[in-house]
């Protein structure tokens, strides 16, 4: 199967800029290049940061962009958004029984999880003991499942020191949620606007640049989060069995080598 990944679109009103990018633009051309160019994907997942302010507005724009997508979309919150003004638009998207925005899509490849990591005010994420009892309770009903996660906070440390001050704040409860399932095939996460990979306890995790702006690789304990005007990209993810296969896709770029255009080479 394939599916999409892709994050921290940071929406805000129609027709205003942020760090000097329109991100509903940068969206839309996302949602283009998906709709034209990977036709074939059952479904796409957005982690997080759908809106830089949680503004009403943000969340309309982005109902309206996603009501003309081809794909069934998973939308999780980052601690951008607002989970009131979320339902606002979006009234019919899936939450738990306390409210959350979490649900359990079940596939022959096995399940795939939406968590909820807002901690609504703070930058840091949150994964309370409701949200803890929800997630154990689906890991304990798929034993025999392979599980894949998604979440906008990324539950443990990834070197770059500003973002990880603002990382999930409890991740030891985290992961002994996890624990009790041995079958924990991947875990995908938006909010460090970088494409990190590698694993956590022997689970293997990806994210990526966001759709407007990125933050500067930097290994050094500034304060302050500095950004980037490094291009936009998402993920195509593709699933075997026996496999998980990951392409990032800068979809602004127009560089490809095309048969009709192949560069000349000296001999």
């Amino acid at each position: 199967m394939k599916f999409i990944h892709f994050t921290d679109p940071h929406l805000v009103t129609p027709g205003e800029k942020l760090h000097g990018i329109d991100p509903l633009q940068r969206m839309q051309e996302c949602l283009a290049h998906i709709a034209t160019n990977q036709k074939d994907a059952e479904f796409c997942v957005i982690t997080g940061d759908l809106a830089d302010r949680g503004e009403p507005e943000a969340y309309q724009a982005l109902h309206d962009e996603l009501a003309k997508f081809p794909l069934k979309t998973y939308l999780i919150l980052g601690n951008h958004d607002h989970r009131e003004n979320f339902f606002t638009a979006f009234p019919n998207k899936t939450r738990d029984e306390i409210g959350f925005v979490q649900s359990c899509l079940q596939h022959e490849f096995g399940d795939f999880l939406f968590l909820d990591t807002l901690d609504q005010g703070q930058r840091t994420g949150l994964y309370c003991g409701h949200r803890q009892a929800w997630l154990s309770n689906c890991l304990s009903e798929t034993k025999d499942r392979d599980v894949y996660l998604f979440l906008h906070h990324p539950p443990f440390p990834i070197g770059i020191p500003p973002l990880d001050d603002i990382a999930l704040s409890n991740p030891r409860e985290f992961a002994e949620v996890l624990r009790t399932h041995d079958r924990i095939k991947y875990l995908f996460f938006g909010h460090v606007h970088r494409p990190v990979n590698g694993s956590w306890h022997g689970v293997p995790f990806s994210t990526l640049f966001g759709t407007n702006h990125q933050v500067a690789l930097s290994f050094e304990s500034d304060e302050v989060i500095s950004y980037s005007l490094e291009p936009p990209a998402y993920n195509i993810v593709l699933l075997e069995q026996d496999r998980t296969v990951i392409h990032t896709c800068n979809y602004q770029d127009e560089s490809a080598w095309r048969p009709d255009r192949r560069p000349t080479v000296a001999s």
